[in-house]
């Protein structure tokens, strides 16, 4: 048997930063790149549970939770299409039936995977989501490290319906790769990590659908890419209700597939704290000494039992390690059959969830496209991407509320309003920085009276301040401030962009920029009076129009666009930002500034 930790500790908080006085020599967002094998820390301090921080953490999940739809492409939900079960092919066998499913989770658009329920007893059960890993045979995985048929019949026959379901890409669910996300389709959040978070929550509305399942008891679980998926979706969908994420949850490895990484999921997180957003609600670690789950008892665990004590149900969370390699084997799972006894079955007798011995059925029994073709509606990848990107118009078009595009588009941009601005003057050199935050933008600042003005130029400052609008507000003695914004100018500094997935942890270069210009407003505020004047030239105009329409409070803005159009082209070509076009695009930038943008003056469509 595993070793159980269910130690008290004090509370561990991971979204409280340390505050810099002063704006950092380097910017870190150039000099620390972190990636999938990052050991990551909690930016954290110890306190107890009774100093009230319960709040603060709900503040943060309910801000990870949109984060992580976002990154999914997600944000907002797509429309939820009638599902077509298709349920055929039962076999029969002793206290358990399995059967085949496809689900059309989105139009034209299948999910395969199989049904256990159990046999010769009545009511409303229970029921399990099983999400598999990188195994060679998905879903129908039988190995002395991972069975996940095993796992279905003798989940059934304790008393569960369990749905078994494939990855994108993976035994019957083929109409898209497993593996894809060109840097258009990132523009739109469409890849596998947000289709296959999609297919998890359509798998939940499936087992709700079901008369003998109990739609209030849905327990998940996986392992490997199988309990990235298991944290995911109980991180953004409240109706997982017990959890049981297996070799997975690590500090030091944040998953190796694209179906565990998309861009801007972890800016500023890591899976530690998206696993904690289960909380309080009752969920297992299943670890190993041998992989990257080696630390959890000692580490991951600990920080996550912080969290399940603000809201004092550190009894709702173990940790067992197994001692294997890589594994959902026997042992593993029996942990997991007897914590789900325990929260959801309400037994007491753990006994009688050891493992009985199981027969696996052959592949062509199993597979629901085996001697059967699709549905003749069914997409190929291409009409797939096509009807997931008008989705998204109609949903920016439908939507009115200035509030939600707002959050959308900063979302995308993964950007904030700096609570405080950091900043160090020297004659006219200045620099600046969110406190807490390592980001560093230099730039030339001319204090003044009057209305000030920040102008943004894609050359840097130097070339800022030579423009007529600078040179005309300097003349009149109004405060100036022009920057270098996010590599350029001063700013240009090495950048190692080469992880494959450098955009899961790390922003875009131009959503950098655009929070330089926040950061600039900011510190504006805090420094003068009057409406603020953005303006931006050549390129820098479109990084200001999106400044602004996720700014706190109006400026007059004025903007050279030079033909940028909103189009795909347009956005891979100079202003690239993951999602963006999935958050509404210029469209929704443009409506967020139409009541306080100025028209480009007649210089506007060069750069000066």
């Amino acid at each position: 048997m595993g070793r159980v930790f269910m130690h008290a500790f004090p509370l561990l908080l991971l979204f409280a930063g340390r505050t810099l006085a002063q704006a950092p020599p380097q910017d870190a967002r150039s000099t620390e790149i972190p990636n999938t094998d990052t050991h990551f820390k909690p930016k954290a301090f110890w306190r107890h549970a009774s100093h009230g921080t319960l709040g603060e953490w709900e503040d943060r999940k309910r801000f990870l939770r949109g984060q992580i739809l976002s990154a999914a492409g997600l944000d907002p939900i797509p429309e939820k299409t009638p599902l077509n079960p298709e349920v055929f092919g039962r076999i029969e066998r002793e206290g358990y039936t399995i059967e085949k499913v496809l689900l059309e989770t989105m139009p034209g658009y299948f999910l395969a995977g199989n049904l256990y329920r159990p046999l010769g007893k009545a009511g409303r059960f229970p029921a399990a989501l099983r999400a598999h890993g990188h195994w060679r045979n998905g879903r129908l995985e039988n190995t002395p490290l991972c069975s996940v048929p095993g796992f279905g019949i003798n989940m059934a026959r304790q008393g569960y319906v369990v749905f078994a379901y494939d990855m994108v890409g993976w035994n019957d669910t083929v109409q898209t790769p497993h593996e894809f996300g060109s840097p258009v389709e990132q523009l739109w959040g469409f890849g596998p990590l947000g289709l296959q978070l999609w297919n998890s929550m359509r798998a939940i509305d499936f087992l709700q659908s079901l008369p003998d399942v109990d739609p209030d008891r849905i327990a998940m679980t996986g392992a490997s890419g199988g309990g990235s998926q298991t944290f995911l979706l109980a991180a953004v969908d409240d109706r997982v209700k017990s959890s049981a994420p297996v070799n997975m949850v690590s500090a030091i490895m944040q998953g190796g597939s694209p179906c565990e990484n998309a861009p801007n999921l972890r800016v500023g997180t890591y899976n530690v704290e998206i696993t904690a957003l289960m909380a309080p609600r009752p969920m297992i670690l299943v670890s190993s000494p041998w992989d990257q789950s080696r630390n959890t008892p000692r580490e991951e665990y600990i920080v996550i039992r912080g969290i399940y004590s603000l809201y004092g149900k550190a009894q709702n969370l173990e940790n067992v390690e197994v001692e294997a390699q890589h594994n959902y084997n026997r042992e593993s799972r029996e942990a997991v059959y007897r914590f789900f006894g325990k929260h959801i079955l309400r037994q007491a007798d753990m006994s009688q969830f050891s493992e009985k011995p199981f027969q696996v059925e052959r592949s062509e029994d199993m597979l629901a496209l085996h001697g059967k073709q699709l549905p003749k509606n069914a997409v190929d990848h291409d009409g797939l991407f096509r009807q997931w990107r008008d989705s998204a118009m109609r949903q920016t078009a439908q939507t009115r509320d200035q509030a939600v595009l707002r959050q959308r588009l900063a979302y995308a941009l993964a950007s904030e309003w700096p609570s405080r601005v950091v900043s160090e003057v020297s004659g006219e050199d200045i620099v600046m920085g969110r406190a807490g935050k390592n980001d560093r933008v230099p730039g030339r600042w001319h204090p003044g009276k009057g209305s000030p003005l920040l102008i943004v130029h894609p050359d840097g400052s130097a070339a800022a301040v030579k423009t007529s609008q600078a040179q005309a507000a300097l003349a009149a003695g109004r405060p100036v401030l022009s920057i270098d914004a996010f590599q350029t100018g001063s700013a240009v500094a090495p950048r190692d962009r080469s992880h494959r997935y450098f955009l899961t942890f790390n922003k875009s270069d131009d959503a950098n920029r655009v929070q330089d210009i926040l950061t600039a407003l900011a510190f504006l505020q805090s420094q003068t009076s009057g409406r603020i004047e953005l303006r931006g030239v050549g390129n820098a105009g479109i990084w200001c129009l999106f400044a602004a329409a996720v700014a706190r409070g109006e400026v007059q803005l004025e903007a050279d666009l030079d033909d940028f159009q909103g189009r795909d082209d347009d956005f891979l070509r100079r202003f690239f930002v993951p999602c963006i076009q999935r958050a509404g695009g210029l469209d929704a930038a443009l409506r967020l500034t139409e009541s306080f943008r100025q028209p480009p003056s007649t210089s506007g469509s060069r750069q000066e």
